[in-house]
């Protein structure tokens, strides 16, 4: 039983989640922040920002619009300042494999084709997928 639970405590993926959802927490403070920012800007630019009180037609949709403007500018901040800069790192850093057959698929086929001759059949290791 504590065998168990000394596995489970150690598993890779446990600590891995715990690390994110520190960082997230921690991310989301800095996002929000920046939102708040930008937010700010825009309110000394072009007026305030808050349509918490705008009821046209006698229709309150200023909480909305106010809550629609802050997600676009969320979503702004997450995709140009994070999302894009960490493809790009992530592309740089880490290049793809290159395109073809991975060694392992190459390997199946070789003793697919190799079993396929020892019971006298015979088939094409360059076409032929694995099935």
């Amino acid at each position: 039983m504590l065998g168990g639970f000394k596995n489970f405590i150690l598993r890779g993926n446990l600590v891995e989640l715990a690390v994110a959802f520190i960082i997230g927490g921690a991310f989301a403070t800095v996002v929000t922040a920046t939102v708040a920012l930008i937010m700010d800007i825009i309110g000394k630019v072009g007026g305030t920002p808050d349509f918490s009180n705008y009821e046209p037609g006698g229709v309150g949709v200023g909480v909305w619009l106010t809550a629609l403007i802050s997600f676009l500018i969320l979503s702004a901040v997450v995709y140009f300042f994070i999302v894009t800069p960490y493809t790009k790192a992530k592309e740089r850093y880490f290049p793809s494999a290159p395109a073809g057959t991975p060694e392992d698929i190459k390997l199946l086929q070789e003793i697919r084709d190799l079993l396929a001759t020892q019971q006298g059949r015979t088939t094409s290791t360059s076409d032929t997928p694995l099935s």
